[in-house]
């Protein structure tokens, strides 16, 4: 019996040994727990001085959002748009074209499938689709600029089922159209959507029918939906142009509401949370950090921003850490801010707009953790190593990675996130989507 079980154990031994060790995934916005962290170990601590290995360049054309990997392929949207464009911040176009969705091969970037559908832009800024696809379960679901839903084998790319949000729901397309990345939790789809008492709807994720539907707010804003868990109790983040709310993820009955009210309707970042404190802002100086209840779904005010305290975000999602909240502000300054006061301890332009003029604003950068230090994307083109912490920002190492595209305030730019899987970063613009390895050599 003991030689049975030992000639078991070395079977079993050598066959975790001989089986290929397969990379983290990054199945939708922000990584695998919506929270900007890359976890994968094994990864350069500098650049080379021609910059990371270029593993491949796949064509794509306009969009946004950006990639998803999964299982050995990567999922990215994209629009094929007639005619060419100029964005104006304040007005909507007319602008046909087809709306798909991509599966390459992660390895090689070879196109396994692709899932498209006619559409009209009357939207600003209308490059292409704004939402990162969600993947799980063998299903991806796509999110599209003028809200069509869909959720299609991740396999084949037969479509399982689909929605029309203005359709369905009688909504008009946000100025900047859809852009609330759709999030699985369980048996549940949570979306952005919009309408009378339907700004957040659950759908099941695996025939589409509504489970339930949330909230009123005269347009759904652009914030994805997050999860966080406080009072002892799994709350639903969703913050409209109105106010912050935090829900029950499973029947949609609302615990509580601050009032929050960005310029424009840009309710844009997640809010971010850190020990009791929950963090939210976006532009117009408008920003309030809340103190979470110990035993129950409530919440306090702790501080407010103002223009000598906090940070008001445009484009990117912060990072809160040691008790200290790291984002772009406004015009494109990191910063490093006291979560508990809203104190700023410093900013740089550095790894937004990197010594060009900002315009009128919006200079971005992207902000994921890997161990003891992060990786930004620029809005340049580049992405950057750096050490955050209480006393600045340190710069390890840069490379230049793809070509901004896009028209931001005059400047060229890149507004993509990217995705970190497989010891490798896939990013995008309006041409391309770009894989480099960032394996330890």
């Amino acid at each position: 019996m003991i030689g049975c079980q030992r000639w078991w154990f070395l079977a079993c031994l050598a066959g975790l040994i001989s089986r290929p060790v397969c990379g983290d995934d990054w199945p939708q916005w922000l990584g695998p727990k919506r929270d900007s962290v890359w976890r994968e170990i094994g990864i350069i601590e500098r650049f080379r001085q021609d910059g990371p290995k270029i593993l491949w360049r796949t064509p794509i054309s306009g969009g946004y959002a950006g990639p998803a990997v999964a299982g050995g392929r990567v999922y990215v949207a994209d629009f094929v748009a007639e005619g060419d464009t100029t964005p104006n911040p304040n007005k909507r176009s007319d602008r046909k074209g087809i709306e798909r969705l991509l599966c390459l091969d992660a390895k090689t970037g070879q196109v396994l499938w692709k899932h498209e559908h006619e559409t009209t832009y009357k939207i600003s800024y209308d490059y292409g689709p704004r939402c990162t696809p969600t993947v799980s379960g063998g299903k991806v679901y796509a999110l599209g600029a003028e809200g069509r839903l869909c959720c299609l084998d991740a396999k084949s790319g037969d479509e399982l089922w689909s929605h029309d949000f203005k359709s369905d729901y009688k909504v008009a397309t946000p100025m900047w159209g859809f852009a609330g990345h759709p999030l699985v939790d369980g048996q549940k789809l949570i979306c952005l959507v919009g309408g009378k008492g339907s700004v957040v709807v659950a759908f099941d994720k695996d025939t589409g029918k509504e489970l339930w539907r949330a909230l009123d707010a005269p347009d759904p804003g652009y914030c994805a939906p997050s999860i966080i868990e406080a009072g002892g109790t799994r709350q639903l983040l969703i913050w409209h142009p109105l106010a912050v709310n935090g829900l029950d993820p499973e029947t949609g009955k609302v615990f509580w509401s601050i009032e929050l009210k960005p310029d424009y309707g840009m309710s844009i970042q997640i809010p971010r949370k850190l020990g009791d404190l929950l963090f939210v802002g976006g532009i117009g100086m408008q920003c309030v950090c809340l103190k979470l209840h110990p035993d129950k779904p409530t919440v306090d005010e702790a501080w407010r921003g103002d223009i000598k305290t906090g940070l008001f975000p445009v484009n990117s999602t912060p990072f809160l850490e040691d008790g200290i909240l790291y984002g772009c502000c406004t015009k494109g300054e990191l910063r490093g801010v006291k979560l508990d006061s809203g104190v700023r301890l410093w900013e740089t332009f550095q790894p937004t707009t990197n010594k060009r003029p900002a315009q009128s604003g919006s200079g971005t950068a992207f902000l994921v953790k890997n161990g003891d230090r992060f990786f930004l994307f620029s809005e340049t083109g580049d992405l950057i190593i750096a050490k955050l912490s209480p006393a600045g920002y340190e710069e390890i190492s840069r490379a230049h990675l793809i070509e901004p595209t896009q028209n931001g305030f005059g400047r060229d730019v890149i507004w993509s996130h990217p995705a970190f899987a497989e010891k490798c970063v896939f990013a995008r613009n309006d041409k391309e989507i770009v894989c480099a390895s960032l394996a330890a050599e």
